[in-house]
């Protein structure tokens, strides 16, 4: 019945006609770029400060607005214990502390993403001092620490000391990112617009051994060289920042115990005037040895291993007259473009953010909420010379939202316009509509073409 071949010929070109309409259908079809979800990226970042440590984890999406990631914080996670300075004896247990920490970020982050999350550590204040002190130690710490972070799954980028103009600057950023300052989404456009640079807010950090200072300068004379410049969201900003070192709260009030005691006619019981009355603290004069800003020689005090015991007055007008003799306003010769200790610093302006953990309410800082009181006054007006006006420009708060207030987060986001954007992955697609209805002529050209091949096979 099949052994003529020529009976081939036609089912042949039967087909080759199939599929000349199949190809002619396909090309008719409109299609369309598809664009692929962005995947999200996951960044880690260590606060390592004077008193504690804090790790924080931030996600983002990988197709970023105008090269800088839209970044939000999925976890943050206090480490036990005291800042990693405190391991300068042993270095082996700062790295330990964090394993905690680290051990949550594992069951937050997809097990799938972990070994492409950049993971950083960045040591502030207290590890600034540390390294004043004793630079072999200060590397010591940050040796253990990368030692034991790269025991685990992620992309370990190192474990560094910041600066305290880094400290300030990225801590500026956090917050104007925070409030929407640098880029916002319009509803109404359907796009991300760009608010006025008066929008932009001041930073001001109160840290436990520094205390820091951000904001855009305004007017014509400024001195441009004390300035930092970053570019967020496809603009170009310069800031002045400054950072004070032995001017954090903790080191101030361990600065006051020493001049008190060092101006005192008495060895062993000193008049303390910012503690309440009636209240009395014992401290080792060894403990002065442990900090850069109280451990220079002092010819009225021998730092031997003695003791004395502060003696509360509650005297309000001589806490303050002894906070201000800590800042050395001389310096400054009455210049309005001074802050003290001779430091230039262009007139604020503008809204400010103060973050600070110590108007916290905590007992075991009961007894300092006087000296505390006068510490931020003298700062802030005698300093950073706020006056009666701007002093309500300044807002106390720690969060924004569910987002920690520091430095971490504009640390984060300011890397990830390092880290290139992902090149969007295009796939060809179709129109739906055009789609079903070449699939259904298709699928009709197919079967009446296979009815047509079996009846000429057959015949």
């Amino acid at each position: 019945m099949f052994t003529n071949k020529q009976h081939l010929i036609p089912a042949a070109l039967g087909a080759l006609a199939m599929l000349s309409i199949i190809a002619l259908v396909l090309s008719l079809v409109k299609t369309k770029d598809v664009t692929l979800p962005p995947t999200v990226k996951y960044g880690i970042v260590f606060d390592a400060g004077s008193s504690h440590t804090s790790m924080f984890i931030y996600e983002w999406d990988s197709d970023k607005e105008n090269n800088t990631g839209v970044v939000s914080q999925t976890l943050s996670c206090d480490v036990e214990g005291q800042g990693i300075s405190s391991y300068a004896s042993d270095p082996s247990k700062a790295g330990e502390s964090l394993r905690e920490c680290l051990d949550k970020a594992l069951k937050v982050i997809p097990p799938a993403k972990q070994r492409e999350v950049p993971t950083y550590l960045g040591a502030t204040a207290g590890m600034r001092l540390l390294r004043e002190q004793n630079s072999l130690a200060a590397d010591q710490v940050l040796a253990e620490i990368s030692k034991t972070m790269q025991e685990y799954p992620m992309d370990f980028q190192g474990a560094r000391i910041i600066t305290g103009e880094e400290e300030g600057a990225y801590g500026w950023i956090t917050i104007n990112y925070l409030l929407d300052s640098f880029t916002k989404y319009s509803p109404k456009e359907h796009t991300w617009v760009h608010p006025e640079v008066t929008d932009i807010f001041g930073a001001l950090d109160l840290g436990g051994a520094s205390t820091q200072i951000s904001f855009i300068p305004q007017g014509s004379v400024i001195k441009w060289n004390e300035t930092s410049k970053f570019t967020l969201y496809g603009y170009n900003y310069n800031i002045y920042t400054h950072s004070y070192l032995c001017y954090g709260q903790n080191e101030v009030l361990k600065r006051l115990a020493k001049e008190l005691i060092v101006e005192s006619s008495s060895s062993t019981r000193v008049e303390h005037p910012c503690y309440p009355k009636n209240y009395n603290e014992t401290i080792s004069l060894s403990s002065f040895h442990t900090s850069p800003c109280t451990s220079h020689n002092d010819s009225h005090l021998s730092l031997a291993d003695g003791n004395v015991t502060l003696e509360g007055r509650g005297n309000a007008s001589g806490c303050l007259a002894a906070i201000r003799k800590l800042f050395n306003f001389s310096a400054c010769s009455q210049s309005q473009d001074c802050t003290f200790n001779g430091v230039y610093q262009p007139p604020v302006s503008g809204q400010f953010f103060l973050s600070s953990s110590y108007p916290e309410e905590k007992s075991e800082r009961l007894r300092s909420y006087c000296a505390s009181a006068n510490y931020i006054l003298t700062l802030l007006l005698d300093g950073y010379k706020f006056n009666e006006t701007s002093w309500n420009n300044i807002i106390f708060q720690m969060k924004a939202g569910r987002t920690d207030i520091g430095w971490t987060l504009g640390y984060m986001l300011n890397l990830t316009n390092m880290i290139p954007a992902e090149a969007l992955e295009w796939v060809k697609g179709h129109d739906p509509s055009l789609w079903s209805a070449a699939v259904a002529l298709i699928a009709l050209t197919l079967a009446l073409g296979l009815v047509a091949l079996l009846m000429h096979l057959w015949l």
